[in-house]
């Protein structure tokens, strides 16, 4: 139900943008959040959009990056710019997706995608 895409290997300074597309039978999406998992370290929170685009981003990558959401395409971005090699980790969307038109929800994880950033 969620594709995540975008990553790939980037040297620092550089910029990549993630989608996170919801597919099938959906009546709506709620917020969404991109997360991040470096190798040894616990997932954390990198940003979030609700359906009103009120955004919140964690203070590492305040001014970087930019969540946006493209709900004609039921897609949501990650434009991630001035990368730093502690950005590397596999990135994961998360959203609350509304599954019947009577407003039934479900949450959701994309199956993550890889950035890593060269020094």
């Amino acid at each position: 139900q969620l594709q995540a895409s975008g990553g790939g290997l980037v040297q620092a300074g550089g910029s990549l943008r993630l989608s996170c597309a919801a597919s099938g039978t959906i009546f709506g999406i709620d917020a969404v959040g991109w997360y991040r998992q470096a190798p040894g370290k616990q997932r954390e929170l990198v940003a979030t959009i609700t359906t009103r685009a009120s955004t919140i981003y964690a203070d590492s990558v305040k001014g970087r990056f930019t969540i946006s959401r493209d709900n004609a395409k039921s897609t949501v971005y990650l434009q991630m710019n001035s990368l730093k090699s502690e950005d590397t980790a596999i990135y994961y969307c998360n959203a609350e997706l509304v599954i019947t038109n009577y407003g039934t929800r479900r949450n959701y994880w994309g199956q993550g995608t890889l950035v890593t950033v060269s020094s």
